[in-house]
């Protein structure tokens, strides 16, 4: 178990999700109808006519039994508006009227200052993306950007769905028409809208540019892309005089100059981190209820023109190399991405970056593959040409990131010599290591040992002659797998239902001779809950986010009682758990018999297997 933000303390985050109610905060976003002691509604997860998505005020606590979806206010959150966990926190407490603490070396409690000069950069931006979207309908020279647009292919709803706009020529657009007070050029040059000129005058960092506005998960303006005009004009109003200190700078800053970038990013800001971001994210989500796969492509035109096909699930990373911050964000969507690069070998060079920064975030059920499109041409000329079903079959087919990898690593090694098999593993190994443990990691293992010739690393070899035979253990007695597994499942399921049942449980330590599977998971929240009496069932799952025991208890926190009587519920569990200790003494027992049998035991194994005699006779009499 461990505090996931790494920052906030965990006494915090359960007093929080202990303190919102989480159908205030479903039901703001998708109305609910009171149904019994639950909420129904359909789910925003899947497509259904039939509500099946429950939210239980009681637990703190939502499952689809359609789609499976399940968690907290703090998942809901995450899952629908596609927070981060920390901006999750954050957006609890503030509706909570808290002050989220930090240590670690973080904030020690949210600044207001920060918050309000936050809310004024967004205030900022927004105001500069209408600026631009009503330029493209109103400037004198908005034809020249709407006849670009309509020669890519794109109509007017699409281009009003992502925000495009148009950044006029000319030096001090913005600084004209939205003030040109001191503290407002401030904020603009925090945005990276303006550029600071060593003489302290400011001057537009986007002109006579396609703007595209950059938006965040909750769909607020962070940042822009400027796309170069591809006509002639020297990027700069008729008669307006060049800011001196420009001059050298208008490459980089957006001027017409030979060789000019043809796209234009916004600078980091306190909003903007490109290695977190990506281009489309929003739109997509807005598009699409259900997100079956994304396409990762290179630039703005790509997502739009594929957007204006049809194809509403494709982003573009911000002018630099995928990130793991980028993979996270995009499998909290779905469970698999494909990479579409041109075929060309600087395409294969930034697909194998992509691979590479893929590697430590492929765990199981993750699906990564990689689309090479034909020599010149990109997602937009490419879907242009053969169509959105023809596209989307390609799709279908993209390189699986198994194949990519293990064809990369061969190309250049001769496999039929030792010495390029050697290679291969040499090469291979260090890049597997970086792989989560599990099946995907053990099978390329598994593969690479094919490709490699290699023998079995621990063959089975006959002993030598003359020398003794190992022992042979007899296998272990195979025990019961009808009640083993599912006693505990049941203790937990009454457990998550109703947490204060935990008070009832007694000393733990009667359980710790067994040897059941599950049982561990149990003992840990019994404990938590012993200990943390007010805790409901929302905050105890908190504490194990992202973890494989987080999975399965909210998975059991979906069981209801048959009928919902809290006394019959009392008894289940004392009763369950006295079974589970009477298991739990028979493991013990039957491990000291085994060894009393070999002649093994202490004095003091001996005395314990005296005791536990007599206490599982007793036992068994009294029941």
């Amino acid at each position: 178990m461990r505090n996931m933000s790494g920052r906030i303390p965990q006494s915090f985050i359960d007093d929080l999700v202990n303190r919102v109610d989480i159908v205030e905060i479903v039901d703001s976003r998708v109305p609910l109808k009171k149904a019994g002691r639950e909420y129904t509604a359909c789910c925003p997860f899947h497509n259904e006519k039939t509500p099946s998505f429950t939210v239980s005020p009681n637990k703190q606590f939502y499952h689809c039994f359609g789609c499976g979806a399940h968690g907290t206010a703090v998942g809901f959150l995450m899952e629908y508006d596609h927070m981060s966990f920390p901006e999750a926190i954050e957006e609890l407490a503030r509706q909570a009227g808290l002050e989220v603490p930090y240590e670690g070396g973080g904030r020690t409690t949210a600044d207001p200052d920060q918050q309000k000069q936050s809310q004024d950069l967004y205030a900022i931006l927004e105001r500069a993306d209408q600026f631009y979207q009503q330029q493209l309908r109103q400037h004198p020279q908005a034809q020249r950007a709407i006849d670009y647009l309509k020669q890519r292919g794109l109509s007017g709803q699409i281009a009003a769905e992502f925000g495009i706009g148009f950044a006029p020529p000319g030096w001090d657009n913005l600084i004209r028409n939205m003030g040109n007070s001191d503290a407002l050029q401030e904020q603009l040059v925090t945005t990276g809208m303006l550029i600071r000129k060593d003489d302290d005058r400011c001057y537009d960092r986007f002109r006579d540019r396609i703007m595209f506005p950059i938006r965040d998960p909750r769909g607020r303006c962070i940042g822009f892309g400027g796309r170069i005009l591809p006509d002639g004009g020297d990027n700069q109003e008729k008669g307006a005089k060049k800011p001196a200190a420009a001059q050298g700078r208008a490459s980089a800053a957006g001027g017409r100059k030979p060789g000019a970038a043809k796209y234009l990013n916004s600078p980091e800001t306190p909003l903007f981190h490109k290695g977190r971001e990506l281009y489309g994210l929003f739109e997509a989500r807005r598009a699409l209820r259900d997100i079956p796969r994304l396409l990762v492509v290179e630039g703005y035109m790509d997502v739009v023109a594929l957007a204006e096909a049809g194809i509403r699930y494709a982003v573009a990373t911000l002018g630099t190399a995928t990130t793991g911050d980028h993979l996270n964000r995009l499998f909290r969507l779905c469970n698999e991405v494909v990479f579409c690069f041109d075929g060309d070998r600087a395409g294969r060079e930034a697909a194998w970056r992509a691979l590479e920064n893929t590697l430590p975030v492929m765990q199981d059920g993750r699906q990564v593959r990689f689309m090479f499109l034909p020599d010149g041409e990109d997602p937009d000329t490419q879907v242009k040409k053969v169509g959105r079903a023809r596209f989307e079959t390609d799709i279908d087919a993209a390189m699986p990131f198994s194949t990519f990898f293990f064809e990369r690593l061969k190309e250049p090694l001769n496999m039929d010599s030792l010495e390029g098999r050697a290679q291969l593993v040499s090469q291979a190994n260090p890049l597997l290591a970086k792989l989560p443990d599990g099946v995907m990691k053990q099978t390329m293992k598994e593969q690479l040992g094919r490709f490699a010739r290699l023998q079995d690393q621990n063959p089975v070899r006959p002993a030598p002659t003359g020398a003794r035979a190992p022992h042979r253990y007899p296998p272990p007695a195979r025990r019961s797998r009808s009640n083993t597994p599912s006693r505990v499942r049941y203790i937990l399921q009454r457990l998550l239902h109703q947490p204060a049942l935990a008070q009832q449980a007694g000393d733990l330590s009667r359980f710790s001779k067994g040897d059941v599977p599950g049982l561990d998971l149990l003992v840990e929240v019994l404990e938590i809950l012993q200990i943390h009496t007010t805790l409901r069932t929302g905050s105890l799952i908190e504490r194990f986010r992202e973890s494989e025991k987080g999975s399965h208890l909210q998975k059991l926190a979906a069981w209801q009682p048959e009928v919902d009587d809290e006394a019959s519920l009392a008894e289940e569990f004392t009763t369950a758990l006295n079974k589970l200790e009477q298991m739990c003494l028979q493991q013990r027992y039957d491990a000291l018999l085994a060894q009393s049998n070999l002649g093994q035991l202490s004095q003091e194994d001996e005395a314990e297997y005296r005791e536990l005699f007599r206490k599982l006779n007793q036992d068994k009499y009294k029941h």
